[in-house]
């Protein structure tokens, strides 16, 4: 079993506590899936999680506004991808697809956290560009204002969930300044005109990912998110929020990988004797659990500092993502290496991990990004 002493740590509550545990004994019991067809198997753990209420906490409960709970969010995560790399996946989006309705959406736009939190509706989060990734403000797709309505036309891509999205939260240039300034956010319903899945996109660690094209895509202006030229702000609202539960993403892939070779290292002979009696092997696994603990300690300070009311942890977070992805590569290289010819053989745990661990340490923020962001934010 991994080590849960952490959570007696000051950073969490007993509710939180309560939370992991009850997750935990459901994933025991429902994880993993089969990952043949990735549509199906997302479109099954949304519509399972939501039943269970485990996606309760990616969305403004409408009912009972209040702040999203970081630490709840990031001890989801670990909890998910610890079991399910999947799994997490599909609580993640949830989560991070409606963070601008959550946090910036109007009564009417929020109608649809009811059905996200509950599993009934999928939703997605439309920033990348062909030409932009990490940088946001050089985005080319448009929304042009036409009487009552915003025409959107371009491309997006790398777009997760994309082809089996219910909603899209858009990102386009709306012109009111130059650069950052000038972009919007927008609400967009899958099924609105004009909006088609251009590419299915493969991974290495296969999930629902599409380019997304835009086609004079037409929609009401009370489709846009908070004000027009906010769009910039928005987005990285919305990431100073998730980026940390990244990092947690990363955490549980590690110390799956840990456990895992503790096993291993306790079940092989080497020599006539068990393999965790070589030193190196110690030394290994002595730098594999001081990674995950000071992974542990950057995601949970950044969780519990944006959770205590600090209105940005751009600096938290951007430590946290990047220490604790970069450091889970590591430890499951590891993994890999004592695990012999058995940690590259396809479909063993150690070998799968290995793969869904290589995405983190790009998507919302690549590494080299966050060491920029880090710099800026300590000048």
């Amino acid at each position: 079993m991994p080590d849960r002493s952490f959570l007696d740590w000051p950073f969490f509550e007993q509710r939180h506590r309560d939370w992991a545990d009850k997750l935990d004994a459901w994933c025991a019991q429902n994880l993993p899936v089969d990952h043949s067809d990735v549509d199906a198997a997302c479109r099954d753990l949304v519509a399972r999680l939501g039943e269970a209420g485990f996606l309760k906490p990616t969305a403004l409960d409408t009912a009972n506004p209040g702040p999203l709970d970081v630490r709840t969010l990031c001890l989801t995560r670990e909890t998910l991808a610890r079991h399910d790399g999947l799994a997490d996946f599909a609580f993640a989006m949830q989560g991070l697809g409606t963070g601008a309705i959550s946090l910036f959406g109007t009564p009417e736009q929020q109608q649809w956290l009811d059905r996200t939190r509950a599993g009934k509706a999928i939703s997605a989060f439309a920033l990348s560009e062909p030409r932009s990734g990490s940088d946001v403000a050089n985005m080319d797709m448009t929304a042009t204002r036409d009487g009552d309505d915003y025409v959107l036309s371009g491309e997006k891509t790398w777009i997760s969930n994309g082809g089996i999205a219910d909603l899209y939260t858009v990102f386009a240039r709306t012109g009111e300044a130059p650069g950052a300034k000038g972009i919007s956010a927008f609400l967009v319903p899958a099924d609105t005109p004009g909006l088609e899945v251009a590419e299915r996109l493969d991974v290495i660690a296969p999930h629902p990912l599409a380019r997304l094209s835009f086609n004079d895509v037409r929609v009401p202006a009370s489709a846009l998110i908070g004000k027009p030229g906010e769009g910039f702000k928005i987005a990285m609202s919305v990431l100073d929020v998730f980026r940390s539960t990244v990092g947690a993403a990363a955490l549980g892939f590690a110390r799956r990988a840990l456990d895992e070779t503790l096993d291993r290292a306790g079940s092989r002979e080497l020599f006539g004797a068990p393999l965790f009696d070589l030193q190196m092997v110690q030394g290994h696994i002595a730098d594999m659990a001081l990674d995950v603990d000071a992974a542990a300690l950057l995601i949970y300070r950044a969780a519990w500092t944006k959770d205590m009311g600090a209105p940005r942890v751009t600096r938290e977070a951007a430590m946290a993502k990047l220490f604790a992805t970069d450091r889970a590569q590591q430890v499951i290289d590891k993994a890999v290496q004592i695990h012999g010819g058995d940690g590259v053989r396809r479909g063993h745990i150690v070998e799968s991990l290995y793969r869904e661990i290589r995405a983190l340490r790009i998507y919302e923020g690549a590494s080299d990004v966050q060491k920029v962001v880090i710099a800026r934010q300590i000048k």
